[in-house]
C-alpha cells in the first residue's frame, strides 16, 4: 500500500485516520507481535506521554529466558543512517540525586504518528520537539513516524529538530524522499535510526526498542493497509488522485 499525500486533505481527516491507525499497530502488538508481559495502550495525556501516542508498558516479571525481543548484535536495524549521540544532560541532572523505581506499569516505549498540528506552528513544534526530548532523557525508547514534508520550521525534518537536543550534527533530508521516520534507543547512549521515504513508498517495518539491545518490528506497512481498508471511502477521493 503506498503512502499518500497526507497534505491534500484537511487535518482532520488526517487525525481520524492516524486514531485508527495507532489502534491497528495496537492490535497488530497485542495479539503476537509483542513478548509476553508486554502490552500496548493508546494514551492521550498532555501531562505524561505525547498526545496521541502508543505506550507500550511491561508487566513483572521479566521473561525467564532473558531479554525480549530481537538483538541488535544478531540482527541490527536496518535503517538509511544511524546515528549515536552522548547523554551528557542526563549526566547532569543525575548528579546528587537517587531514584528507585518499582517495575509495576514502567513506561518502556512510546510510538508518535505525527500530526500536521505538530508541525504548524512554532509553538507546536517546540512543544513536540521538547517532550520526545524528555522521553527519551527518561529513558524511553521512542519510534516517530512523520508522513508530512519539512516547513520552514524544521527544514532538515522532524528527526533533526529532536536530535539537536543531544548531538547537533548535519543531517539532509533527500529531496525525493522528503518524510521521515525515526527510531530511537534510549539506552546511556542515544541511538537513532532513520529511514526517509516518499509519497507512493511502501511503510518500512521500524524497531520498537524494549531495551537499548533488543527491540520488536513494528508493523506499520501491515498496519496502514488495515487502516485504509476501512477508511471512508467518501474521504477517499483526494488521496486517490494520480499526482500530476
Amino acid at each position: 500500500m503506498p503512502i499518500h499525500d497526507w497534505t491534500r486533505v484537511p487535518a482532520g481527516t488526517y487525525h481520524f485516520f492516524h486514531q485508527r491507525w495507532i489502534s491497528a499497530i495496537a492490535d497488530k502488538l497485542n495479539t503476537g507481535g509483542l513478548p509476553e508481559g508486554y502490552f500496548a495502550m493508546s494514551e492521550v495525556d498532555a501531562k505524561g506521554p505525547i498526545p496521541d501516542v502508543l505506550a507500550l508498558k511491561a508487566q513483572p516479571p521479566l521473561p525467564p529466558n532473558g531479554p525480549a525481543g530481537v538483538a541488535v548484535l544478531d540482527c541490527p536495524p536496518r535503517a538509511r543512517v544511524v546515528s549515536r549521540g552522548e547523554n551528557t544532560a542526563g549526566y547532569a541532572r543525575r548528579a546528587d540525586r537517587l531514584s528507585i523505581y518499582l517495575p509495576q506499569g514502567e513506561l518502556i516505549a512510546v510510538i508518535e504518528i505525527v500530526s500536521a498540528g505538530n508541525k504548524d506552528n512554532t509553538n507546536g513544534l517546540k512543544t513536540f520537539v521538547r517532550k520526545a526530548g524528555k522521553l527519551l532523557r527518561r529513558g524511553v525508547h521512542l519510534l516517530v513516524v512523520d508522513l508530512f514534508p519539512p516547513s520552514v520550521r524544521n527544514p532538515h525534518g522532524i528527526h533533526k529538530a529532536i536530535w539537536d537536543q543531544f548531538k547537533e550534527e548535519p543531517f539532509e533530508l533527500p529531496p525525493e524522499k522528503p518524510l521521515t521516520i525515526a527510531a530511537y534507543a534510549a539506552g546511556s547512549e542515544k541511538v537513532a535510526y532513520i529511514e526517509n521515504v516518499a509519497v507512493g513508498d511502501r511503510l518500512p517495518d521500524m524497531p520498537i526498542f524494549l531495551t537499548p539491545d533488543h527491540y520488536v518490528p513494528c508493523p506499520l506497512e501491515t498496519s496502514y493497509q488495515v487502516t485504509w481498508g476501512v477508511f471512508p471511502a467518501a474521504l477517499k477521493g483526494p488521496l486517490e488522485l494520480t499526482p500530476p
